[in-house]
């Protein structure tokens, strides 16, 4: 499994936007070859740290395949529409491998 974090600092004045945006996303992500999910972590201190949003996929190129897309390029115009105010700084993509899941009863490499 490949997992990616995209840290968002978010300016809190903005939050509830950033969060609808979220709600009424596109979901083409969703539909994609090798999609899991995806979460959206409020953090407790929203003056000081980031939000995460995180996808799970099958693989990392499933991952590269949503990003070469043009869903990716619909799905992420609506974040467009948040002024740049919006965010303290700029974002930062981590990309993970999986080594260990509790959720799976039998664990892969």
């Amino acid at each position: 499994m490949f997992v990616t974090m995209n840290r968002i600092p978010v300016n809190p004045e903005y939050a509830e936007r950033f969060e609808e945006n979220f709600r009424q996303r596109a979901k083409l992500v969703d539909r994609m070859p090798g999609f899991i999910r995806n979460l959206v972590l409020r953090p407790v201190n929203l003056a000081e740290e980031p939000y995460v949003v995180m996808t799970f996929w099958e693989s990392e190129a499933h991952f590269r395949n949503w990003v070469g897309s043009p869903e990716f390029k619909e799905g992420h115009a609506k974040s467009s529409t948040l002024p740049r105010e919006a965010f303290r700084e700029q974002n930062r993509l981590e990309s993970f491998f999986v080594v260990t899941d509790s959720a799976l009863k039998e664990e892969r490499s």
